[in-house]
């Protein structure tokens, strides 16, 4: 059964089994693994580069070139992109021996001993045959593996706070939600400055949470898009509404602020961040 039917029928079972709890329901869900062991000391952390991601674009590539050249007769090149094709499928098995079964090499044969002798149609045929059981392969297991090896991972991120104690990525997170909602309630209040002083401390906490950035993003464009000058403006609106004790504005910019900083962020992060965490946590 693929991890897609399991899923489904995960879904199916908790709607008509009503008198099961949900809580009972989520565990039958994150006891679903499919991953080989085998299979992350190819990716990052554990290698120093995802190894296994860039055999598949290899393997993808090789195949391309195969099928193109076949289609023009041109055995030179045929052979040249057979040839790398054979060395980095033939590894399979050896990178991850639990999908050796799966792994045709009986139809790499073929399109070797095809691509030696000048069969084109032979070659032709194999490459289907490959490619189909690319497709197998990653129907089962390509979802999974994006989230548990290319997903974001905050669990190992530490934020200080506001007296330089470190605290974990949730909880500095919580402190964002709580800090957010002050501005609002004591905007509508009329406690301005109260609002106020909650929007200065906002600013600081965002300002730490972009010093996280850097623990995955190599350079500064990922931070500047969610956490630079436009987020910085918008900010600079609200404390001006905020010291002008316009409710309606205040409210607006408030509004921007979210979309631009936290609903920017959360679409990349967060949805892919929690599922990994569900399933693999």
């Amino acid at each position: 059964m693929t991890y897609r039917n399991q899923f489904w029928l995960v879904g199916i079972l908790s709607i008509l089994l009503t008198s099961q709890s949900s809580q009972s329901v989520a565990e039958e869900e994150r006891n679903i693994t499919l991953l080989p062991d085998s299979l992350s000391q190819w990716y990052k952390p554990v290698n120093k580069r995802q190894v296994w991601l860039h055999t598949m674009f290899a393997l993808r590539r090789e195949l391309q070139a195969i099928d193109e050249y076949a289609a023009e007769q041109d055995l030179a090149l045929t052979r040249k992109w057979s040839d790398k094709f054979i060395t980095h499928f033939r590894k399979l098995p050896e990178m991850v021996p639990e999908w050796r079964d799966d792994v045709e090499l009986d139809e790499a044969t073929r399109l070797e001993t095809a691509a030696r002798t000048g069969d084109f149609k032979t070659v032709t045929s194999a490459v289907s045959r490959l490619q189909r059981n690319c497709r197998n392969c990653h129907r089962e297991y390509r979802a999974i593996a994006a989230l548990r090896y290319r997903s974001p991972d905050f669990s190992n991120i530490e934020i200080a706070d506001e007296q330089g104690v470190l605290k974990d990525y949730g909880t500095h997170m919580d402190t964002l939600s709580k800090t957010v909602n002050r501005i609002k309630i004591a905007s509508e209040d009329n406690r301005w400055s109260r609002a106020a002083k909650a929007s200065h401390e906002l600013r600081g906490q965002l300002h730490r949470l972009a010093e996280s950035c850097e623990s995955c993003h190599q350079d500064e464009l990922p931070r500047q898009r969610i956490l630079g000058d436009a987020s910085n403006r918008t900010l600079d609106e609200l404390d001006e509404a905020l010291t002008q004790q316009q409710l309606k504005s205040t409210g607006r910019k408030l509004g921007e602020a979210a979309v631009i900083i936290c609903a920017r962020c959360h679409g990349v992060h967060r949805t892919l961040g929690d599922t990994r965490s569900f399933l693999f946590d």
